[in-house]
């Protein structure tokens, strides 16, 4: 695997870590909402995937283009966890 020198790229890799971890957790809290938690799965992973694509654009807009994904990717992800959060699947603490 590429060594990473990006901080972007690394804490948004650890970040989609930290997603799949959550997921883990919730499928087995309770599987009744497992597609919910997948769409969580897909945004938060989708996230630094994204971020990583960037770094090998073809061209500046691409580059920009890989980046306004994540973001919106981001504030899907947010919104699941305060979803997540709101409805008590998720504690203030895990939250």
């Amino acid at each position: 695997m590429r060594k990473l020198n990006n901080p972007v790229v690394e804490k948004s890799f650890d970040f989609s870590v930290r997603i799949v971890n959550c997921y883990k957790y919730l499928i087995k809290k309770d599987k009744s909402l497992n597609s919910l938690y997948n769409q969580l799965l897909k945004s938060g992973t989708s996230i630094g995937a994204n971020i990583a694509e960037s770094q090998a654009a073809a061209s500046k807009i691409d580059f920009r283009n890989k980046l306004r994904i994540s973001l919106k990717e981001a504030y899907e992800t947010e919104y699941w966890l305060k979803l997540f959060f709101k409805t008590e699947i998720l504690c203030k603490d895990e939250y």
